[in-house]
């Protein structure tokens, strides 16, 4: 996090990210470059990078696009959550170059402006073989756009969480797009079966990972029993680890209760980051840690240390004959609640 909007410095793991990602995205354009001019030598070298840059932006939004289901299945997928936005935002510039030189090769010698071209130039919506594929990509580049100029945690604050997060939702949107764009253009194409079936298989893959986390986390929002005054059994004391959190659904919020230093404390599992999954990380000096991006809570009163500002809800928690029990009712954001010792 960072004080004032500055930029944060580069830390080891962000280096190694970034290099690993700019060394394969490199290695991909360069290897497809290679393969494309032995296969198509009369290719010109706009056309390779129009192909590189596209195919490169499109496998790119996949892994994107798979990394938060994988991450709800298995942990281990967490360190590629953590720079996400990197990912994007390289996206981003590949889909830019991807458009730019396909402007440039079929749209900047004619007597209409370039751009006008690209929305007036193909055929209709009747027929699939006269698609206009272009305004697809177009409308999907200009979703990117908003995406990767408000990526910067500035754009978070400022937009308020829920706006931003319905913002950067408009990503599944643009994949719906970049879809329709290779299903009718490179899909209309000499070959193009082969590119149909491969985008059929990435959407597949794509809406299978969702559905199958998705119902891993329905599972997960089963509401346990409570007492007749409200209170919620959430679990036994021995089913918390030290140190991290059992999560339970309590009156339809999903509530983190972490075992610390001989200490229960309960607060909402929703980060005021980005929502995301406050009970999956670990209390580290003191405060509880989110996985996605470090952003850390004191366990007691839900609120970010010094100078940070960000609050979540908390908790009232008991402890009878080794259950633990819930307060249903959150206290406002930041209000200590006193630890609850464990017997």
């Amino acid at each position: 996090m960072s004080v004032g909007y500055q930029a944060v410095g580069w830390s080891r793991q962000k280096r190694i990210y970034d290099t690993v990602l700019a060394a394969s995205v490199g290695a991909y354009l360069a290897i497809f470059a290679g393969v494309s001019i032995g296969l198509h030598p009369e290719a010109t070298a706009e056309t390779v990078i129009i192909r590189a840059t596209a195919t490169a932006a499109f496998l790119l939004l996949h892994v994107i696009l798979a990394i938060g289901p994988l991450c709800r299945l298995d942990a281990r997928f967490l360190p590629l959550l953590y720079n996400r936005r990197h990912l994007g935002v390289t996206m981003f510039l590949l889909a830019l170059v991807h458009g730019g030189f396909s402007v440039f090769q079929f749209h900047a010698l004619g007597v209409l402006d370039p751009f006008v071209s690209v929305l007036v130039s193909d055929g209709s919506f009747a027929q699939a073989a006269t698609m206009p594929f272009q305004v697809f990509g177009f409308a999907a580049l200009v979703v990117l756009f908003l995406m990767a100029a408000t990526s910067h945690d500035f754009w978070l604050a400022n937009l308020s969480a829920p706006t931003w997060k319905a913002l950067h939702m408009l990503v599944y949107a643009a994949y719906g797009l970049l879809v329709a764009h290779v299903a009718f253009g490179a899909g209309q194409t000499r070959g193009g079966g082969l590119i149909l079936a491969a985008t059929a298989v990435g959407a597949v893959g794509l809406v299978t990972l969702h559905v199958i986390a998705a119902r891993r986390e329905a599972a997960a929002d089963e509401e346990p029993a409570s007492l007749p005054q409200a209170w919620v059994n959430a679990c036994a004391v021995g089913d918390i680890p030290l140190n991290r959190a059992k999560v339970v659904r309590c009156a339809g919020e999903r509530v983190a209760i972490f075992k610390y230093d001989g200490k229960l404390s309960a607060v909402s599992s929703v980060c005021q980051h980005q929502n995301g999954p406050l009970g999956e990380g670990r209390v580290i000096d003191g405060c509880i840690t989110c996985p996605w991006h470090g952003y850390q809570y004191r366990p007691e009163t839900g609120a970010s240390p010094a100078p940070f500002t960000e609050k979540v809800p908390t908790f009232e928690v008991a402890v009878r004959e080794g259950r633990v029990w819930v307060n249903p009712r959150p206290n406002p954001a930041g209000r200590r609640v006193e630890p609850v010792a464990i017997p």
